[in-house]
């Protein structure tokens, strides 16, 4: 396999990342939420300095494509007055801060985060800029599959917990001693070396041997793991996905011209505040059981210059083989950057040809190597049949 450029942290606005297409420009909402203004706002710099297309991440943040070295500045001055930048890239990289995007006007959760926010920029800790926070206070945990380091949830007698990620157990604490509690870990963290390990993240860290002081630990069992939402209606409104978690500069205005506002999710689906019917349009995933909901695709060649393949039409081409139980994750190369986690089936793009893991991540050792796209389309159930 030949090698590839891990960068080792993620783009911002502020710290765009050069990719096949151009710059990548990555914007962290608030509390995951973008009101509608800001939504039309940036669809309408995707238009102009980037090329049209944006993706929603992993991390619940939107990021524009495309971007030119000349359309950069004027993006981000457009941005500036969106309100939708850091006071500098330091402050950007710490903000990774997900939030359970079925929150309620009367819960802690915007509080929370807001908390956490202005809690991070007035601190320095030297932290990986992956390190990240999940607030999942809702009745049960929807972000349990998403990536974090910190997490602050519901136990199951509806009180709040703390919890390290990679911990059984978190530590049960009022509302005003969350953030403190959550800011000791990260303390603890990059005193304990986590944040000078090879893979640091704090999962990483206790597997290797780390230890929780005894001020840290705690018993509280959090609430029961939901299974990862889908395209519906919801208390809080309509829940739409679109394919790969690409989005056209058209699609995303089509939704901020419907919405109150946009909460982002780790999912690559928006939930569109305050509507109370599944809105229609050509690129919208609504339907819960469609299958590019199984699939996870990076952007692939030949927009990203890392990749080895045309990542997005394989998918495609696969979706409809892939049972109604089981994810495949197409990846353009072993970095692994649209699902850190395990599949039933991932496929990873090198110079020979297609590596095929079961159940694992691109990192695990493949079962097959070099095979061709001819390969894999030949006998798709096959290839899904033995997840």
């Amino acid at each position: 396999m030949s090698a590839i450029a891990i960068k080792g942290w993620c783009p911002g606005a502020l710290r765009p990342m050069q990719s096949g297409d151009g710059l990548v420009v990555r914007i962290r909402p608030r509390g995951g939420r973008l009101e509608a203004r800001q939504a039309t706002g940036i669809a309408e710099l995707a238009a102009r300095y980037g090329n049209g297309l944006m993706d929603l991440t992993s991390r619940a943040n939107l990021q524009i494509r495309g971007v030119s070295d000349e359309g950069y500045p004027l993006l981000i001055d457009g941005l500036a007055e969106l309100g939708l930048l850091d006071a500098d890239s330091d402050t950007e990289a710490q903000r990774n801060i997900l939030v359970t995007p079925f929150w309620t006007p009367d819960d802690d959760t915007r509080s929370l985060a807001a908390e956490l926010e202005r809690a991070l920029a007035g601190a320095s800790p030297d932290l990986p800029t992956k390190f990240g926070f999940a607030i999942d206070d809702g009745s049960k945990r929807v972000l349990a599959g998403a990536s974090a380091d910190i997490r602050i949830e519901r136990d199951r007698n509806g009180g709040l917990l703390v919890r390290a990620d990679g911990a059984q157990f978190g530590l049960a604490v009022a509302r005003s001693e969350a953030v403190p509690v959550a800011l000791a870990l990260v303390e603890w963290f990059v005193a304990s070396g986590g944040a000078r390990g090879e893979k640091r993240r704090m999962a990483a860290h206790l597997a290797g041997g780390a230890s929780l002081p005894q001020s840290l630990r705690g018993d509280a069992e959090p609430v029961a793991r939901s299974t990862d939402p889908v395209p519906g209606l919801h208390r809080t409104g309509a829940l739409v996905g679109v394919a790969f978690g690409q989005l056209t500069q058209q699609t995303l205005g089509h939704l901020a011209g419907c919405a109150q506002a946009l909460r982002m999710t780790p999912w690559r689906m928006v939930l569109v505040e305050g509507l109370h019917e599944m809105p229609r349009g050509a690129d919208l995933v609504t339907d819960p059981n469609d299958p590019a909901l199984r699939v996870i695709a990076c952007s692939g060649a030949p927009r990203c210059g890392e990749a080895h393949a045309d990542t997005r039409a394989l998918a495609s081409a696969l979706a409809s083989f892939v049972p109604a139980d089981a994810r495949l994750h197409v990846s353009g190369c072993a970095k692994g950057c649209a699902q850190s986690g395990s599949a039933d089936v991932t496929l990873v793009a090198s110079g020979e040809g297609f590596d095929l893991i079961r159940r694992g991540t691109t990192r695990d050792v493949p079962v097959l190597r070099g095979l061709t796209r001819s390969d894999l389309l030949a006998n798709p159930a096959a290839l899904m049949g033995g997840h």
